[in-house]
């Protein structure tokens, strides 16, 4: 099964900054155990542009797609054989990274 692993951080209260070596160490693990496919952390949400072409022209917009104090920091996916593994490595990967975690099955 594969998981899209989003990393939540929040303006008002955000995570530490000095939490890289231990997550590396959790990575270096995920991918020595067979379960990593891919991860990086998104610059700020300042950097981020919003396109809609659902109409005749393009619309772009400077921002994310949401005004919000939490924001999409990172993502990981994963191909981890069960639910509750990837449930136990998404809490774990919270107390590593220092963020909220969302688990989200692909289709």
């Amino acid at each position: 099964m594969k998981f899209l692993v989003s990393v939540i951080d929040d303006k008002v209260n955000p995570g530490s900054t000095d939490r890289m070596p231990a997550i590396s160490t959790f990575n270096e693990r995920l991918i020595a155990d067979g379960y990593w496919v891919f991860a990086g952390g998104l610059a700020d949400t300042t950097e981020a542009t919003v396109i809609d072409n659902r109409g005749e022209h393009a619309i772009f917009s400077d921002g994310p797609f949401v005004e919000s104090k939490e924001y999409l920091a990172g993502v990981w996916v994963w191909e981890v054989p069960t639910l509750e593994l990837a449930r136990d490595l998404a809490t774990e990967a919270s107390k590593v990274c220092d963020r909220k975690i969302e688990l989200r099955p692909f289709q």
